[in-house]
């Protein structure tokens, strides 16, 4: 959701910002200014004394642009933390049947898959990165397969063994996984 957010709050951005350049532009350049506009043309400064000094007597003014522009400060951080926030997860929350939980590091079941990957035949190389909440975890892995192998049956094999060990042994109802299949590529070699 928050991609999403992400990218419509840069749309409108950019839309509003690319119709403002561009209105400021087409009048600067002489053309005549919409009926929306601000200013009379080319020559009309931004603002001039009267529009500046306006507003400056009252009580009230300051306050407002104080408060709208903290306002627009926090919105930022937030979209700065939100953009920066860590993907990957720390911890998998357990069910030990007790009716308590007991936490499982992140790095350590990313390790588990990863070795456990890497061991499957065929594979070359497995990078795994945990990700969601900690009691709903999901799986970005990334295979490097031999030239031999079908994609199709390094898939099956991720699949029945390795993801199914690491939600049998969290005690996971799921664990749903995005996995990237690449194939290697070897240097052709001279034979004498």
């Amino acid at each position: 959701m928050l991609r999403t957010v992400n990218r419509v709050a840069l749309g409108v951005v950019g839309l509003l910002l690319l119709v403002l350049g561009g209105a400021v532009l087409a009048v600067g350049l002489g053309a005549p200014p919409p009926s929306w506009w601000i200013h009379d043309g080319p020559h009309d400064v931004l603002l001039d004394d009267a529009e500046r000094t306006h507003w400056r007597d009252a009580g009230w003014w300051w306050p407002a642009v104080l408060a709208v522009l903290a306002v627009l400060v926090l919105l930022a951080l937030w979209w700065l933390t939100a953009v920066l926030r860590r993907r990957r997860l720390t911890e998998v929350l357990v069910d030990t049947g007790d009716g308590a939980g007991a936490l499982l590091r992140g790095r350590a079941l990313e390790s588990v898959l990863a070795s456990e990957s890497g061991a499957l035949d065929g594979v070359e190389r497995a990078q795994v990165r945990l990700t969601g909440r900690r009691s709903t975890p999901a799986v970005r892995a990334r295979l490097l397969l031999a030239p031999h192998v079908p994609p199709g049956t390094a898939l099956q094999h991720l699949t029945e063994e390795a993801l199914a060990h690491a939600r049998d042994s969290a005690g996971l109802a799921a664990l749903p996984a995005e996995v990237r299949l690449r194939a290697a590529r070897h240097r052709a070699e001279r034979v004498s």
